[in-house]
């Protein structure tokens, strides 16, 4: 539970940071009430308990995949639960998953940027540092903590992940605490539990009061982070989390902020003073303990960032799996541990990013628009995706499955609609990313599936070859050629340029196919189907999980079983099919998508690093494809 709460926390557990105070901000305008403090504080509360209670640690927990969590996760989940790989329900289920992954990515360059950036500012609460400290000197020093914190991403994790737990614990029992101190200034804020304040506020203000939804939208941001990474340490430690510490904690805090504004807003119309809306979260912290709260916050950003940084690292190797974006050169930074990766492309990527972001921006209010549309587009997809595995695989009825659906999946596109006034605001800076990610993927299975189409017109079936192979055989030579491809039936076409250029065949040849299982880990002893085909050729089929790195080499050495001799190292081969790639503007994808599908194909990771095979025993054989 300590773990869960030091990485799956950090996120939401930094919101009330900025939520409590951009949502009064929407509606400061013409001055502050006591009623729209109380109606802000009771939206806030009802979206804690409706959205991440109800919704993820209650619910969203059981529908994991094997232990696994996350949009992708449950997109894999909703596929195997419609049947097959093709068909409309399983291909609604992977444009839902692409979409939801675009979103993430938004996300996941808005989230460090934000979080870091409303931490750094709380500097300037310190009396004597207001006018000491420009938010030019502000946004440097949040760029120099993102960047040392990208930087050390390479090294892994494991050593400062250990005192997550630890700090993240102080964090919300620092909260708590400063929460639960003024609380007692002003107890009428004990009301919002009541939730006809929310609604009566929503009555009341009309287009405003959606404004002020979008924007409390932001205390529940990081919800999907409790099931992303539920595979690391379980539904119970992340319930318990919650139940115990996290709910709690947060709102303690929220209450305390209402309850410090409206003592505030008291004494502002006794002196006869307006009253303007400021950064309660550290106004409300006293003067000598709010230098150590800065420093504590700023460590609990960090950790928020890094939980986002990690969940985007598991989510492109879980892409790249499913085959929604090309390979990419994934290193292992922990041999204890599998899930902790390093992918250097979309390290550097997220930085330069989030850089742009905070440059662009320069305050962490006038980031805040930009920051709900990502998260309640994902929160959508992630309904949607329920839907399917409620109906298909718990295998409910419509009815059933519709009256536990629907009513989140209605709150959902409110909280959306309320962000997407804001687009104006900044809130189209995750849609463009969004769509970009969106774009790349369907450019890649675009692509990808038009040269998977000449492969296979250009093939044969194996067992024709095999037949004609055994009545006229070419001449042999010794040792051990493994073919990889991605249809087992068919001929690989390294094979027929083998045989075509070279006129020989190997003493012994696997024809191996990688395949990705929709579950998190294979067994090992599930890892290999093996099949005879004839005294030259045997089939390999190797399953991987969508969170394993496959290893060629390794699992053909171990997991051939008993019929089949084992491999030598020293006197195989590995032969891969390398084509060509042209651009036309006359057939396949229009001619600027070919490039852009060219340029992914030319900087994805080499083949033999993905499967993790020795570059000195690869032989690359292909052909011209016109894309």
């Amino acid at each position: 539970m300590v773990g869960a709460i030091g990485v799956v926390f950090g996120d939401i557990g930094t919101s009330p940071l900025y939520a409590f105070r951009d949502a009064l901000a929407q509606c400061a305008k013409d001055g502050i009430t006591p009623d729209e403090i109380l109606g802000v504080l009771s939206l806030a509360l009802w979206a804690l308990i409706l959205v991440v209670t109800c919704k993820y640690v209650l619910f969203l927990t059981r529908a994991d995949n094997q232990g696994e969590g996350g949009v992708l996760a449950l997109t894999a989940l909703a596929r195997r639960s419609t049947g097959a790989a093709i068909g409309r329900r399983s291909t609604v289920a992977l444009v839902l998953g692409a979409a939801g992954a675009s979103l993430f990515y938004g996300d996941a360059i808005i989230t460090p940027a934000l979080s870091v950036l409303s931490a750094v500012e709380g500097v300037k609460t310190i009396p004597g540092f207001e006018n000491a400290i420009g938010q030019d000197m502000i946004v440097a020093l949040t760029i120099a903590i993102l960047v040392a914190l990208f930087l050390i991403q390479s090294r892994g994790t494991a050593s400062v992940s250990r005192l997550f737990g630890p700090v993240c614990i102080l964090w919300f029992a620092s909260m708590a605490g400063v929460g639960l101190y003024h609380v007692f200034d002003d107890l009428t804020i004990l009301k919002v539990v009541w939730p006809g304040y929310g609604i009566g506020f929503m009555v009341e203000h009309g287009v405003t009061g959606l404004f002020v939804l979008g924007a409390v939208f932001l205390t529940v941001t990081g919800a999907e982070a409790l099931t992303a990474d539920m595979g690391h340490f379980g539904r119970a430690p992340i319930q318990l989390g919650w139940f115990l510490i996290g709910f709690p904690a947060l709102a303690l805090n929220y209450l305390g902020q209402g309850a410090f504004a409206l003592a505030t807003l008291r004494r502002a119309q006794e002196s006869g003073t307006a009253m303007t809306n400021m950064d309660w979260f550290f106004v409300m912290v006293p003067e000598m303990l709010r230098l150590p709260m800065i420093v504590l916050a700023m460590l609990a950003t960090v950790i928020a960032s890094q939980a986002v940084i990690t969940g985007a690292y598991s989510l492109t190797q879980q892409a790249i799996q499913l085959g929604l974006l090309p390979r990419l050169r994934i290193r292992q930074t922990s041999a204890a541990h599998l899930g902790q990766i390093y992918l250097p492309s979309i390290n550097w990527l997220l930085l330069v990013g989030i850089i742009v972001l905070v440059l662009q921006f320069k305050t962490s209010s006038a980031m805040a628009a930009a920051y709900g549309i990502a998260v309640t587009g994902t929160m959508v997809v992630t309904s949607c995706l329920a839907y399917i595995v409620v109906r298909h695989h718990w295998h409910w009825g419509r009815p059933a499955a519709l009256a536990l659906i629907v009513p989140f999946l209605t709150l959902d596109c409110v909280f959306f609609g309320a962000n997407i006034l804001r687009v104006v605001e900044g809130g189209w800076v995750p849609l463009v990313i969004a769509g970009a990610i969106g774009l790349l993927i369907a450019t890649w299975m675009r692509g990808r599936r038009i040269v998977g189409d000449f492969e296979a017109r250009q093939s044969i079936p194996l067992a024709d070859l095999a037949a004609a192979l055994a009545k006229r055989a070419p001449e042999r030579v010794d040792g051990t050629a493994v073919f990889l491809t991605g249809n087992p039936d068919s001929t690989p076409g390294a094979l027929l340029h083998n045989l075509k250029h070279n006129k020989v065949l190997h003493e012994r040849n696997l024809i191996v196919s990688v395949r990705t299982a929709d579950r998190p880990v294979v067994p090992v002893e599930e890892r290999a189907t093996v099949s005879l085909i004839d005294d030259n050729f045997t089939r390999v089929i190797l399953k991987y999980g969508f969170m394993e790195s496959p290893d060629v080499p390794h699992d053909l050495a171990r997991c051939l079983g008993p019929t089949v001799p084992p491999i030598e190292p020293m006197r195989t081969s590995y032969f891969i099919g390398r084509n060509t790639l042209k651009a036309s503007s006359e057939e396949g994808m229009p001619l600027w998508q070919d490039r852009i599908f060219m340029f992914l194909q030319r900087n994805a990771s080499d083949p033999t690093d993905f499967l993790r095979i020795p570059p000195g025993k690869v032989l690359e054989l292909g052909e011209q494809v016109t894309v």
